[in-house]
């Protein structure tokens, strides 16, 4: 069950449950769109996969307890801001890859 990580871990912005702005990757790395995009370059910084958007948990009980009710988000940050110049060393090499490719 994904943990729903409650902030970006590169600018540490708050990224509730219900945000259509989370990204993670296939570990559930989890950083914002504008990160993603704007300096990530779609390549996460600790395995080099890539980015989807993270579901939403219903906030209700609208089936077999399966809700943030039952299943609440994590509440813990993992803010680990990414190292700027080793990062674009890292992705310049693989990000003309389609990610499903890497």
């Amino acid at each position: 069950m994904l943990e729903l990580r409650p902030t970006c871990e590169h600018c540490n912005k708050s990224l509730p449950p219900d945000s259509l702005e989370a990204r993670i990757c296939s570990y559930e790395c989890t950083f914002c769109v504008t990160c993603v995009d704007n300096i990530l370059e779609n390549v996460c910084p600790n395995c080099g996969g890539g980015f989807v958007s993270r579901p939403v948990r219903p906030s209700k009980n609208l089936k077999n307890n399966n809700f943030l009710g039952r299943n609440p988000a994590s509440t813990l940050p993992t803010h680990r801001p990414v190292d700027l110049e080793t990062h674009a060393l890292f992705a310049a090499e693989i990000k003309t890859i389609p990610a499903e490719k890497r």
